[in-house]
């Protein structure tokens, strides 16, 4: 795959990477790539910008200069296009990034040169309902999760799989997560670890009243509806990916699905899921 043209986009309001964002725009020029910025990355170049929305439409891949939080909400804003990403990490985890910022220009070269592969990741389509009507639609590459605020009690969530009844959790809420959101909450809760091809949905209660309710991997087909009751006064909320929802109220239904399209992630041929497990969570260290 040769890639002609090259988004980039950043972590907002981090002024120290004006010089890498530079550096990194003359250098794809100088091979004779097309670069597109976004508004805080034109900022400090003095390039035209563009929306992500309107830039992935431009270009063959995107760099996300940032941490994870950054590559959610490019993948969000991408949404059905079929580009893929580059992540590249600015922070101290960082679980979807591929490279760092010390290593981004060995890596380009490897991009540019056909050395990078590209993973789908599949994403959940996430509907709210209430009384028979959409109230609104959202991509989670990571996890939907219903949680109640800090001062509210339980809640009970009747939950469904293909129309069947699963069980009624009663706890302070539950994640609905992808196999690549399944290193993120839903492994603090308790959840289990699936690697990107697994291909499943894990539902993950957070902190259950009853102990026998566990987590549930699902096929990546099956329709998982989750009603809200003892919502509390309102006290209930959606959120996707950790950056986007809405509250819910006593009635509402939560419909999450494979969604059509998945977000491509660039990743290296060199370094296998079970390294990157390793590194991020110390795996084997006393």
């Amino acid at each position: 795959m040769q890639f002609r043209a090259i988004g980039i986009t950043v972590k907002p309001e981090q002024p120290q990477l004006a010089g890498l964002v530079e550096e990194l725009t003359r250098w794809l020029r100088d091979r004779g790539v097309e670069v597109w910025l976004d508004s805080q990355a034109a900022a400090w170049t003095g390039d035209d910008s563009l929306p992500l929305e309107s830039l992935a439409d431009k270009v063959d891949i995107v760099v996300v200069l940032g941490g994870d939080g950054t590559l959610l909400a490019t993948a969000r804003a991408i949404a059905d296009r079929r580009v893929p990403i580059l992540g590249v990490n600015l922070g101290t985890l960082g679980f979807l990034a591929e490279t760092s910022s010390d290593e981004l220009f060995e890596t380009m070269e490897d991009v540019l040169a056909g050395r990078f592969e590209v993973s789908a990741r599949m994403r959940l389509d996430v509907g709210v309902s209430r009384e028979g009507r959409e109230l609104g639609r959202h991509l989670a590459l990571n996890d939907a999760v219903i949680g109640k605020s800090a001062l509210s009690r339980m809640i009970d969530l009747p939950t469904r799989a293909d129309g069947a009844d699963v069980t009624t959790y009663h706890a302070d809420g539950l994640i609905v997560a992808t196999p690549t959101g399944s290193s993120a909450y839903s492994l603090s809760a308790g959840g289990p670890l699936l690697l990107p091809q697994a291909e499943a949905i894990v539902l993950t209660p957070i902190c259950p009243h009853t102990l026998t309710q566990r987590p549930l991997v699902l096929p990546k087909t099956c329709v998982v509806e989750i009603d809200i009751q003892n919502a509390g006064g309102g006290d209930v909320h959606l959120t996707v990916d950790g950056q986007v929802g809405r509250p819910l109220c006593e009635g509402d239904c939560v419909r999450v699905a494979l969604a059509a399209e998945p977000a491509r992630l660039l990743v290296s041929p060199k370094r296998n899921r079970f390294e990157v497990m390793r590194a991020k969570l110390r795996w084997g260290e006393r």
